[in-house]
């Protein structure tokens, strides 16, 4: 919480004041007061019976003074309620000339001047304050993301090295498993790897994409890509699908004029590094594949081009 202007002692007496007459009876003053209050122990340390309304007020008022540490918050709460307050509807029993009701609305008149622009003040302070630790919370948002990002490409240059075929896969699934996190894509379940292929779903832009990933050392075929077209045809009518793969795909396959593999979009591991190096986020690049895809019929946009 930001640092609180000091309250200054001409509020505090008019504080004093209003509290003095705002009630006629103790036992109703007392209990405004700690409704208001957060922590209203203190108002039971207070003889209330015994002494006059007047000597009351100032005992609590000066102790809470005195332990700002726990009653500032308090301190503040009665300093902004009992400057709006209007209903003095309660002395009218009492006050048969007016007196009472006048002398009160004057003290929470004089107190509402002490006050004019203080709480103004805090509550700039306090969205101040707010704007900074949002700002911090940015910067540490941004410097995880980008640190996270970096690990993932170093994952992807140590898949691309790596001979051992089954390591590669398992090295994919963590890869793509933390990146579409990362980019708020979760996945409804965590892809699997199931026999040479990695598979998923996901949803982005109100539309289930079912994903197929693969890390073979030769381009994709066109009969990769109708066993994947048969998946998403198997689902329902606007399921989508998004096929990965590692090291590119064939001429055949990205030509093919098979209706089948119209509801899917293709991403390479060239694709993936423009999204690694922070060139482009996943989820404009799904964005620009699709709409290239629904304005041309072309399911291979290279982002690179």
């Amino acid at each position: 919480m930001p640092k609180i202007q000091k309250i200054s002692p001409q509020a505090l007496i008019a504080l004093k004041d209003a509290l003095s007459n705002i009630y006629w009876k103790k036992k109703e003053l007392r209990q405004f007061i700690e409704l208001t209050m957060e922590n209203p122990y203190i108002v039971s340390t207070i003889d209330w019976q015994e002494n006059p309304k007047s000597e009351s007020v100032s005992l609590l008022i000066d102790r809470m003074i005195a332990r700002q540490d726990l009653y500032q918050n308090d301190l503040l709460k009665l300093l902004q309620e009992v400057s709006n307050f209007n209903d003095f509807s309660h002395l009218k029993y009492w006050d048969e000339k007016g007196d009472l009701t006048k002398r009160a609305k004057d003290c929470v008149l004089k107190l509402r001047n002490q006050t004019k622009g203080y709480f103004d003040a805090i509550e700039e302070l306090k969205k101040a304050e707010e704007r900074r630790e949002n700002n911090i919370e940015k910067v540490k948002k941004t410097i995880y993301f980008a640190e996270k990002l970096n690990d993932l490409k170093l994952t992807f240059f140590e898949i691309a090295n790596n001979s051992n075929h089954q390591q590669r896969g398992f090295q994919l699934e963590k890869l793509l498993n933390e990146m579409f996190r990362l980019f708020d894509l979760d996945p409804k379940a965590s892809f699997k790897i199931i026999g040479e292929q990695i598979d998923g779903s996901f949803t982005f832009d109100s539309h289930d994409y079912l994903l197929e990933a693969k890390w073979q050392k030769d381009p994709i075929n066109a009969s990769d890509l109708y066993v994947f077209g048969s998946k998403i045809a198997g689902k329902l009518k606007n399921t989508l699908g998004l096929f990965i793969s590692l090291d590119g795909f064939s001429n055949e396959s990205t030509q093919t004029s098979n209706p089948v593999v119209k509801s899917m979009i293709l991403m390479d591991g060239q694709d993936l590094m423009y999204i690694l190096d922070g060139r482009i986020s996943l989820n404009e690049m799904i964005f620009i594949k699709k709409r290239h895809a629904s304005d041309t019929g072309e399911i291979y946009h290279k982002i690179a081009n």
